[in-house]
């Protein structure tokens, strides 16, 4: 029977992922543009594009996948807000202790259960992330694989993090039908990269060859410093323009197989 997911990019790292019923939020961030500072971090982000979606807009989530919740391109204050609403959200440990209430903190392979109205349930993993250089210690970072009928059969969702040995593990272990890329190579303090940039994507392309990829968290905040027509230009550049799929903020992109 054929099958469908569909995706709505927010903005930023922001994706409602729509399955089977089942309807996900990935890092919500819904703060208009301004100067923005995390509670458990240093780092000032300058935010410079806001939301395709009002959080008002969202509607009833079975869970929230946060990646981190100590940067505010990531957790912003309305997504903070939103959290206590929903189920389920599944994040690191770390940030399970400082979120307490409804949050459950995953060591990177464990995974849960989600299970709604009888329906078949998704099985929700933690991924390795490495956000940034080796030595460069910014906190927990997660990325999620969700599977049906096996362990990461569905979506590969990076997180904030470079393609370094744990990404390739997750290639190793899962063969999802979607991988979405955090490709905006994230220069905070300018010196550089803490997140995807070209380069990883190409390794991504490589190690998920059966999986449609579309990127994300590459647009709206000041210290990204790879948009998407740049990545489907170095896409293009090595005849993998088919590998990309175009991501319009606000527009649904259903993948089907």
């Amino acid at each position: 029977m054929p099958r469908s997911i569909t995706l709505t990019l927010i903005g930023g790292p922001t994706v409602l992922i729509e399955y089977d019923g089942y309807r996900l939020l990935t890092d919500p961030t819904f703060d208009p543009p301004g100067q923005y500072q995390g509670a458990h971090s240093s780092v000032k982000h300058v935010k410079t594009e806001g939301p395709s979606i009002s959080i008002d807009e969202i509607g009833e989530l079975d869970a929230v996948l946060l990646s981190h919740d100590h940067h505010f391109d990531n957790l912003d204050n309305s997504g903070r807000s939103l959290l206590p609403m929903v189920s389920a959200v599944y994040t690191t440990r770390s940030g399970a202790q400082r979120l307490g209430e409804n949050t459950v903190g995953l060591d990177p392979f464990e995974s849960r259960l989600l299970q709604k109205d009888g329906r078949q349930a998704l099985t929700v993993t933690a991924t390795p992330a490495r956000h940034g250089p080796i030595g460069i210690d910014v906190g927990d970072v997660v990325g999620f694989a969700l599977g049906t009928e096996t362990h990461g059969d569905l979506v590969y969702i990076t997180g904030d993090t470079l393609w370094f040995d744990g990404t390739a593990e997750v290639a190793r272990r899962f063969s999802p039908r979607v991988v979405i890329l955090h490709a905006g190579a994230a220069e905070p303090r300018g010196r550089f990269h803490m997140t995807m940039g070209s380069e990883d994507s190409l390794e991504a392309a490589h190690a998920f060859p059966n999986a449609a990829l579309v990127s994300v968290h590459n647009e709206g905040w000041g210290h990204l410093r790879e948009t998407q027509d740049q990545l489907a230009h170095v896409f293009a550049s090595f005849n993998l323009s088919n590998r990309l799929s175009r991501f319009e903020k606000g527009k649904p992109l259903s993948i089907s197989w």
